[in-house]
């Protein structure tokens, strides 16, 4: 099993100018949804370098490896949305087809703006979408709410740790919209009810949507990832 170590220079002004280069992409992301507008496959394989499944994927410390841990999320959402699209459900109108036709092409710009400043710390992953039932609309929707659900309650558990003031404004531009895409998906679960904020969603005390630690989150992504999201140096930095 091949082990991929990756020591970036932690704060580096380079990596701090990528990430500001494509802000502009994700601030674009923001008001797509503002009016909430065949192949058997189901395991996705990774573009580029082609690496096999089990590999170990070690994220770094510090503020990079929190982009690094978002673009793994990024990475598994795109993959999930553009399988969606490629495999509609039984009976998918087009005001569906466009809303997650949408929500993909956002994850997709996510991903490829953490792409811009994490580079090769975290490689091209590979997905196994198998315990979806993609001709089904309630298990698509089901796990589409999960991951949005996990995705924003990722960015807020680890937004607290980001000592860049920069990485911060621009985590909370996207988990924003992150945000729009679960409320969106639950009116599509449940129409005309309180889903898309209900007491499942916000907590009850501040009425915010949920915050996850890293430590919570890994473990649920890792369900759907054939390498192994290593994480225990970047946990181990964060105070």
């Amino acid at each position: 099993m091949e082990k991929v170590t990756n020591r970036p220079e932690t704060g580096s002004a380079a990596s701090r100018r990528s990430f500001l280069r494509v802000a502009g992409a994700a601030a674009v992301t923001g008001g797509l949804l503002t009016a909430c507008s065949t192949a058997d496959e189901t395991s996705v394989q990774p573009t580029g370098s082609a690496r096999a499944a089990g590999d170990v994927v070690n994220l770094p410390t510090g503020d990079l490896g929190i982009l690094a841990f978002a673009y793994v999320l990024e990475q598994l959402e795109a993959a999930f949305y553009e399988m969606v699209v490629m495999k509609p459900f039984l009976n998918m109108t087009s005001g569906q087809k466009q809303i997650l036709t949408d929500i993909g092409g956002h994850e997709i710009i996510h991903r490829e703006f953490f792409r811009a400043v994490v580079g090769n710390m975290v490689p091209n992953l590979t997905f196994d979408f198998s315990g979806v039932d993609f001709s089904d609309k309630g298990s698509v929707l089901l796990a589409a709410a999960d991951f949005e659900l996990v995705g924003v309650g990722a960015y807020n558990g680890a937004g607290k740790y980001l000592k860049n003031a920069d990485y911060l404004t621009l985590a909370g531009k996207i988990v924003s919209v992150e945000t729009r895409h679960h409320s969106i998906i639950r009116e599509l679960q449940y129409p005309r009810s309180d889903a898309f904020a209900g007491p499942t969603i916000v907590t009850s005390d501040t009425g915010l949507h949920k915050a996850y630690e890293p430590t919570y989150v890994l473990p649920i992504a890792q369900k759907f990832i054939k390498e192994t999201i290593n994480a225990s140096a970047l946990v181990g930095s964060l105070a």
